[in-house]
């Protein structure tokens, strides 16, 4: 039977009406076990609507969890790590389905899964390190804002990290947790929600003992239209897709093919984005030679489009002999090209084989895990909302600067948490085939954070050869699962 909230906003003016409140799902749980075939652990999943509020008391609206909680006794040295996935405006089911939760659905190569799939025990989950939270963002998923709140508080930057310091408060009061292990997970815009989390919990009190970071991304101004950081992000990717399709590099190790596209950049490319028109036609034409012998896009289109390849441009043309084009969040899945009278760059733009192949399939297999705990929600779940993404406040002043730009920088939200908690590790995973967050971006964003050797040494990076979502390769989640155990086993060595 669904409970109600009870909101105590006074409206002014009598055109002013509370609205009514909403039904709130009742919390339940299921205890279940957990084996990879060499360990075996129970524990309870618990879908649950956690009441969240502002400092006065006002109620900002129900944020739902997913937790898995082992049946170990003494909690005092056991993590509850915090995860997410990004969008903004997206849930968090497709980092726990996908290939950190005790259940996955599997997927082995790069093609379309079937429909329906089962999911099953997964052997490379995060539970025999930590107990999981999967918290969705407001607006999302189950995560409702309450009637006689304005949404657009919860919606942007700064409002969305403030919403997840008082959710992580709430579970952590709920269960009991306080003083504890705690590590943030995020994916895509959740590495720049955990940014600048990291500041604000700590803030309020929240110490944090790590932070994973997934397919990052910390400074937008690489997603700006002209932007030459873009530009110099897209070719170690471009690299590695055309290494992957036998286009470019063949017989050379693909992570190989990647680095030499990174020194390419780092030594040659970016200084010749600089010099824009005033560059040396010779000096081009030299650049577009070494460029298309990198990422197998023949050297006169480059040329002709001044040495700058859109991901779009790059997508249509790669595999166009073959009628394909490839995708955005994994640059190795492949759909049947489009005709042309369906060639609107904004359709295309949206357009990605590697979302098609895993999304709704793992949609369907999430809500049935929800489900098994009992937890009766509404049956309209959407894995993005596209009105949160579209009504997203980007205004963000970052800590030290002036003004709040719309082009957020939260790097610098991290240096700051660094800072004041040095003990905090950070673990950057990124994806050569990832052209949504290149890898080469994360990397240049840390770097200027100009951190002492003492707090870099705090930070650690792997690369491995999946794209956005590290989920979708079995070989990512088989070295993933050793370093992220041995990440969390760090904290002993403090």
């Amino acid at each position: 039977m669904a409970t109600t909230t009870q909101s105590f906003t006074v409206t002014l003016g009598d055109a002013e009406k509370e609205k009514p409140a909403q039904p709130v799902p009742e919390k339940a749980s299921r205890t279940l076990t957990w084996t990879n075939g060499s360990q075996t652990l129970d524990y309870e999943a618990t879908a649950e609507c956690l009441p969240v509020h502002t400092d006065d008391g006002t109620l900002i609206g129900n944020m739902f969890a997913l937790s898995y909680v082992t049946d170990q006794q003494d909690k005092t040295d056991r993590p509850v790590t915090f995860c997410w996935n990004g969008g903004p405006g997206g849930s968090s089911a497709m980092v726990n389905i996908g290939g950190l939760g005790p259940r996955h659905v599997p997927i082995s190569k790069q093609e379309q899964l079937p429909c329906p799939t089962q999911p099953e025990d997964n052997p490379w989950s995060l539970l025999p390190s930590t107990d999981l939270v999967y918290i969705d963002a407001f607006g999302t998923g189950y995560s409702k804002v309450d009637p006689n709140y304005d949404p657009k508080k919860v919606w942007g930057v700064d409002g969305d990290a403030d919403a997840f310091m008082r959710g992580i408060a709430a579970w952590l009061t709920e269960h009991d947790r306080w003083n504890c292990p705690l590590y943030l997970y995020g994916e895509s815009y959740g590495t720049m929600r955990n940014s600048v989390l990291m500041r604000v919990l700590g803030e309020r009190g929240i110490a944090l003992t790590g932070v994973i970071e997934q397919s990052t991304i910390l400074d937008y101004a690489p997603t700006l239209s002209g932007n030459d950081l873009y530009y110099m992000g897209m070719v170690p990717v471009y690299a590695a897709t055309a290494n992957y399709f036998g286009k470019a590099g063949k017989d050379v190790d693909q992570f190989e093919w990647f680095d030499k596209a990174w020194k390419f950049v780092d030594e040659k490319y970016g200084a010749a984005l600089i010099k824009s028109d005033t560059i040396d036609p010779a000096e081009e034409a030299a650049i577009a030679k070494e460029l298309s012998e990198l990422i197998g896009i023949d050297a006169s289109i480059i040329q002709k489009k001044h040495l700058r390849i859109e991901l779009d441009t790059f997508r249509k043309l790669l595999l166009a002999d073959e009628g394909l084009f490839i995708g955005r969040y994994d640059t190795r899945f492949t759909e049947a090209a489009y005709m042309d009278v369906q060639g609107d760059n904004e359709f295309f733009a949206g357009e990605d084989p590697s979302g098609d192949a895993i999304m709704t399939p793992d949609q369907s297999a999430w809500m049935k895990l929800v489900h098994e705990t009992g937890f009766k929600g509404s049956p309209n779940n959407l894995l993005l909302s596209m009105k949160v993404n579209e009504e997203w406040n980007w205004t963000h002043q970052a800590p030290g600067t002036m003004g709040s730009p719309v082009c957020p920088n939260t790097a610098y939200d991290m240096g700051t948490a660094l800072r004041r908690n040095p003990k905090c590790r950070v673990l950057f995973f990124g994806g050569i085939h990832d052209a949504a967050t290149p890898y080469w971006n994360v990397r240049h964003s840390v770097s200027k954070m100009f951190l002492p050797e003492y707090l870099k040494d705090r930070i650690e990076y792997h690369v491995h050869e999946n794209g956005h979502m590290a989920y979708e390769d079995q070989p990512t989640l088989e070295k993933m699962a050793p370093e992220l155990a041995a990440f969390y086993e760090k904290r002993h060595e403090d």
